[in-house]
């Protein structure tokens, strides 16, 4: 159980660091901005889902993860 705890402040620590480069603007250009992610905007509303940055994402965490695993 030790481990799983280390495991999950590591990942916690990672995330929180990844929040803040991305939130100080230190993010790439491209990161939410690929073709295929939905933006919406009517009057004064605006809805804005990026679906393949997410899909972008995913792919390079799980070899990211994959490489670690071994």
């Amino acid at each position: 159980m030790r481990d799983m705890g280390k495991f999950l402040v590591i990942i916690g620590a990672v995330t929180a660091l990844a929040g803040i480069i991305l939130w100080s603007g230190f993010a790439p250009k491209w990161l939410g901005r690929l073709p295929g992610d939905i933006r919406i905007e009517r009057g004064n509303s605006g809805f804005y889902f990026p679906i393949v940055t997410c899909i972008v994402l995913s792919i390079l965490l799980s070899l990211l993860l994959s490489i670690f695993r071994r």
